[in-house]
């Protein structure tokens, strides 16, 4: 494994020599992951019954001013580890009954976590996912190929007004339609087994902001135009204003019910109905886990 000296694993391309210092993602030269254990609450064909084996990585390519994990995506809480620990990590989980092996905000650890993969060939039986901001380029998809089965994709935002002053992002529409697009035709359409549950595929979720039913529509339409049957929806309500959201006067309330339900209406008038749509009763903070270093 080769770890950048001239970072380019993200969108943001610092050029950083990670064998020397961080990212601006936070990312340096040992893999940093603030905790490993079944997860319960994603959508109900990740999730299931037995949960999915989660691994949350420190730091992040995005700088949302409103993400509810910002321990870790931008305190970059966590621990180091080797690849030969993630390795047995992923091992541990899969023995503790998990569904699938859930990577979260994995991106900028690509060659780490591609090693950690390869140690554990033939000995993993279940799939990977790969669960993204959605700010990722064409390029970590490709290096991806073989590796990941279920991509579990953010898809934000549409307006670059809204992602440069959300999410420090003014380009993420251009390179999150890129990634997306690259993520249906490797993945194919969703395939499941026989208890209902996700074996290879692509959820795109999309949380409803308040005060943006415009670009939500917009980020609806823009998948409505993609290939029928190729992905399953999760239009999620489950915003709470976490971090530095209350800086933002649209963001420092929850959606209202009535702005969750016009969204919802629009993505079946649209036929975007195959995938999930969250109860309001979502957006609590109890959904967040703590981030105590569980399981690394």
């Amino acid at each position: 494994m080769n770890i950048p000296t001239h970072c380019t694993l993200c969108p943001r391309r610092c050029g950083a020599d990670r064998t020397k210092t961080q990212g601006l993602c936070g990312g340096g030269a040992r893999i940093k992951a603030a905790r490993a254990a079944l997860h319960f609450w994603e959508e109900p064909c990740i999730s299931g019954v037995r949960g999915s084996g989660t691994v949350f990585f420190s730091g992040c390519a995005l700088r949302c001013c409103y993400c509810q994990n910002h321990a870790i995506s931008a305190g970059n809480f966590g621990k180091e580890i080797s690849v030969e620990r993630l390795a047995e990590i992923f091992l541990s989980l899969q023995q503790q009954g998990a569904h699938n092996l859930n990577l979260v905000t994995a991106g900028h650890y690509l060659p780490w976590v591609c090693a950690a993969l390869d140690l554990v060939k033939g000995r993993l039986s279940i799939p990977v996912v790969y669960n993204t901001g959605g700010y990722e380029t064409a390029q970590a998809v490709a290096a991806l190929r073989g590796y990941v089965d279920i991509w579990l994709t953010d898809f934000k935002y549409c307006s670059a007004a809204l992602s440069a002053e959300y999410s420090a992002a003014p380009d993420y529409f251009t390179v999150a339609s890129a990634a997306l697009e690259a993520m249906l035709a490797q993945a194919g359409p969703p395939r499941f087994d026989a208890d209902g549950m996700l074996q290879s595929g692509v959820i795109v979720r999309h949380l409803a902001l308040p005060n943006a039913d415009a670009d939500t529509r917009a980020v609806l339409d823009y998948l409505a135009a993609l290939p029928r049957g190729g992905f399953l929806l999760s239009l999620m309500s489950q915003y709470t204003p976490f971090y530095k959201a209350a800086q933002h006067k649209a963001l420092s309330r929850r959606i209202s019910t009535y702005e969750y339900r016009r969204a919802v209406d629009y993505a079946v008038s649209l036929g975007l109905e195959e995938g999930y749509m969250q109860q309001r009763s979502s957006a609590k903070e109890e959904y967040t886990p703590a981030f105590d270093l569980e399981g690394v």
